[in-house]
């Protein structure tokens, strides 16, 4: 079984994981956030690259081990669905957020059969909007989607009503609540500021940022 607080212990030691009440962090959607994940940056640090990749193969091997192949989300989830499928020698494939507009026109990449029962990788779930975006190409193309794996959850209550309604299982390496309880532990964050990232993650579309 996977150690979530260890995991969420290396995120934060190579500072792929930052946490900043007083500061907050500007998403893409315009939220603002007090925590900002940013898995990339473990790609540059190879024992806990390894890390991250030994557990992800477990997950997978152990939750979906009828797998046929493994499919990674552009551009992030692309090197991870990579190095797992590489260590558990899966076929491997990846999706691409809408198809190319020169070319073949693809938006899976690489070579697949329909039919075939393929895993996910992701590497962060938010919303699970553009997650789910994926499961609908790949059964569009045929192939059966057994589960999602990502390495961090923020555990938003709308991605866990997404993926209940796809019936789609998500395991993810680590998650929020492993991470504010890590930081309780570590007594990097005091009472009030834990109820403040709890309250965020209910409605982050809302929060201004204010203790």
């Amino acid at each position: 079984m996977t150690d979530k607080k260890a995991i969420a212990e290396k995120l934060l030691q190579i500072n792929a994981i930052k946490l900043n009440i007083e500061h907050p962090f500007t998403w893409a959607s315009g939220w603002k956030s007090p925590i900002y994940c940013d898995n990339r940056k473990i790609l540059s640090f190879p024992f806990v690259r390894d890390f991250i990749k030994s557990e992800m193969c477990n997950i997978i091997f152990q939750a979906f081990e009828n797998a046929d192949m493994i499919a990674g989300v552009a551009t992030a989830g692309i090197p991870w669905g990579a190095m797992a499928a590489d260590q558990l020698k899966l076929p491997y494939i990846y999706v691409r957020p809408k198809p190319k507009e020169h070319g073949l026109g693809n938006q899976i990449e690489g070579f697949y059969e329909p039919g075939k029962r393929v895993v996910v990788v992701e590497d962060l779930i938010s919303t699970g909007k553009s997650s789910l975006q994926v499961v609908d190409v790949l059964k569009n193309a045929g192939l059966e989607v057994q589960g999602m794996v990502s390495i961090f959850n923020y555990g938003f209550p709308e991605a866990k009503n997404a993926f209940e309604k796809y019936q789609i299982p998500l395991k993810s390496l680590t998650d929020y609540d492993s991470l504010i309880a890590l930081a309780i532990e570590q007594k990097s964050i005091s009472e009030s500021e834990q109820n403040v990232l709890l309250n965020w993650r209910q409605d982050p579309g809302n929060w201004k940022g204010n203790l």
